[in-house]
């Protein structure tokens, strides 16, 4: 029997309450039928509510995972989430050079849904002018983007120049999430590949439960990618993906619930 499986690696934080970060993508992975791998940048101690208490993992230990993972199973697609500080990220881009990590799928989190802080300020550099070029796909939501160009934006053609900005710093392709804009009854991602963009479109559903969505979403797209798919193809399935996730969403304790990664998939709820 065959068993040849596509492998998707994540590079992240731990969320205890298992809605995002690697808990997230390791669901994702198996719902796209992905083997899942995970190197921990950090261990947070978070629920609904929010983030309560967070600490990073010794540099010298993420490197070892990513080394142990890559060495003996090798991976297919490569996603970042949470990179915590500067050293962090500096180490993992000369990690990404020497190994050559394929498909590398960049969502370049910054603050957690409640507001606390998951990348230093001194780290926005490094991941700008050092990270992003080695990206197949960047995935900043329209705060992130702000904060990697300095552009404001608030509509459909700030995102198409915030892309524009981005994809001069050496990403293959920019992908602006829409869920912050406000744009009526629909969420509206904003792909671009240097050439053309392109507008994703899903239905906005009206809930809190979204926790976890943009780690979920570059989770998708590794998993895809790991899989073969052309890279516009793994977007927009990714892009589906969250929509049946939030669509599906539970309602789990007293802040931003989950959404549900068995969505679409085989999900028994």
């Amino acid at each position: 029997m065959d068993m040849t499986i596509p492998r998707a690696l994540t590079i992240a934080g731990s969320d205890s309450g298992g809605g995002a970060g690697i808990q997230a993508d390791l669901k994702t992975f198996m719902a796209f039928g992905v083997y899942g791998m995970t190197v921990v940048t950090a261990v947070t101690a978070q629920n609904t509510l929010g983030v309560q208490s967070a600490m990073e993992l010794p540099l010298d230990l993420i490197e070892a995972q990513l080394r142990s993972v890559t060495s003996d199973i090798g991976v297919d697609a490569v996603k970042t989430g949470m990179l915590s500080s500067a050293p962090v990220v500096e180490r993992v881009c000369d990690l990404a050079r020497e190994l050559e990590l394929p498909n590398l799928v960049v969502d370049p989190v910054m603050i957690a849904k409640g507001g606390h802080p998951l990348l230093t300020e001194d780290a926005w550099a490094p991941l700008r002018d050092r990270l992003l070029p080695l990206a197949l796909v960047v995935t900043p939501n329209v705060h992130e983007a702000e904060a990697l160009t300095g552009r404001t934006v608030e509509t459909v053609d700030d995102a198409r120049a915030a892309a524009k900005d981005l994809r001069a710093l050496g990403c293959a392709w920019v992908v602006v999430k829409g869920g912050h804009l406000a744009d009526g009854s629909e969420a509206v991602d904003l792909v671009y590949d240097g050439r053309e963009f392109h507008e994703l479109r899903t239905r906005r559903y009206e809930t809190r439960n979204t926790h976890g969505t943009g780690c979920t979403f570059s989770a998708a797209i590794a998993a895809g990618l790991a899989k073969g798919a052309p890279v516009l193809d793994a977007i927009r399935q990714a892009k589906l993906y969250v929509a049946q996730a939030i669509a599906c969403s539970f309602d789990l304790g007293s802040g931003h619930g989950p959404t549900n990664h068995l969505a679409g998939v085989s999900s028994p709820w």
